[in-house]
């Protein structure tokens, strides 16, 4: 039994040893990966374009609370980094719907339409519809604004509004 187990060790000590995998220097890959990743963020102007800000710290159970929290404007920390906030809406609901989410406004939208302030509310939008509804991919979201009076803004969709 002793010569049965001191095998068995030297067999499985020589298996983990020689397992033919060589050390290997660092071996560079190019850039890190880039894109959108899982969870909320909420996205906010500077100077060189929309920048994503996660949402860590909380539940988000609607799209109606993700706007509210994008009108609170950034943290202080982003503030620091020259985040702002261009959203300007007076009373609204939101809807999703798979891939269509739609901003039903009370009084005229204040953006053009190809801000930063409706870039920031539909990429907001976007990715919350997107967490919401885990079938829809961000890219494929399309946010219309419904004003009570004119023409509907959109639909967009957030690569509209991001640099690169």
């Amino acid at each position: 039994m002793k010569v049965r187990a001191r095998v068995l060790v030297s067999l499985l000590g020589t298996v983990l040893v020689g397992c033919g995998v060589q050390p290997t220097g660092v071996i560079g890959a190019g850039e890190p990966a880039t894109g959108p990743t899982r969870g909320i963020r909420l996205y906010y102007a500077s100077d060189s374009g929309l920048r994503g800000v996660p949402v860590l710290d909380r539940e988000i159970e609607n799209l109606g609370s993700v706007v509210k929290l994008l009108a609170s404007g950034p943290p202080p920390a982003e503030q620091r980094d020259g985040l702002t906030n261009l959203v300007e809406l007076g009373g609204y609901t939101v809807t999703g719907r798979g891939s269509q989410v739609t901003v039903r406004l009370e009084s005229p939208y204040a953006g053009t339409g190809r801000d930063q302030g409706t870039g920031q509310l539909v990429c907001t939008l976007a990715r919350a519809q997107s967490v919401l509804d885990p079938k829809v991919r961000t890219d494929d979201v399309e946010v219309t604004l419904r004003q009570p009076e004119g023409p509907s803004l959109g639909p967009y969709r957030c690569a509209e509004f991001l640099n690169g």
